[in-house]
């Protein structure tokens, strides 16, 4: 069984998304369920961002009216993401784009399948988060990507590009507008699912006649 999940590098609730597919995933194990392949597929939040540098909080103040409003939202999705034992440091957190990151975890399916490209995942996820990495930026994403089992990656060999946007163009046109967004065959949830929602989107997959 496959699953693909649509995501951005800098979502946080993509993170969370994360491990609430992995506690399904345990689940699913348990109860004997067959092997799952888990792909990662790309969404940009936002295409026109640039990778200056520029604190993330500054932006989120500009979105959404205010210091105030922004800090509160960080709060929010900062609480939940602890109760999947992921520990957010938005004050460290830069603007970028992730068109780039996008291309080296499209990298990583290519060259390692699909256990390396999660492991580069988590990496820029981990990075971005948690790190204050600027995923925007070519070196910092050779870096974390090498650390993730990926090495020599260069992206000055933009070949891939039109792949990532071929991916980008299938996710819009099959209705994907959020994300995570979860995709088993012809079903699909999106958001941040509960690992249960999660396990009940295998089962029904599995129970569809073959």
């Amino acid at each position: 069984m496959r699953v693909e999940v649509w995501s951005d590098v800098v979502c946080p609730w993509c993170y969370i998304g994360k491990r609430r597919l992995e506690q399904a995933l345990e689940l699913w194990r348990a109860e004997g369920g067959e092997d799952v392949e888990v792909l990662w597929r790309p969404f940009e939040l936002d295409p026109g961002a640039s990778s200056d540098g520029r604190p993330l909080a500054e932006a989120m103040a500009e979105k959404f009216g205010g210091a105030e409003r922004a800090a509160q939202l960080m709060a929010g999705v900062t609480a939940t993401a602890a109760e999947v034992g992921l520990e957010y440091r938005f004050e460290h957190a830069v603007r970028a784009n992730t068109f780039d990151a996008h291309r080296v975890l499209a990298r990583a399916a290519d060259r390692g399948g699909a256990e390396l490209q999660d492991a580069v995942q988590e990496r820029l996820f981990r990075g971005y988060f948690v790190e204050g990495a600027n995923l925007g930026d070519r070196a910092t994403l050779t870096a974390l990507a090498a650390d993730a089992g990926l090495d020599g990656v260069d992206l000055s060999d933009t070949t891939d590009a039109e792949t990532v946007r071929a991916e980008l163009a299938h996710g819009i046109a099959i209705g994907v507008r959020s994300v995570p967004t979860f995709v088993v065959g012809r079903q699909g949830v999106a958001g941040a699912q509960p690992a249960e929602a999660l396990l009940d989107l295998l089962r029904s997959h599995s129970a569809q006649p073959r």
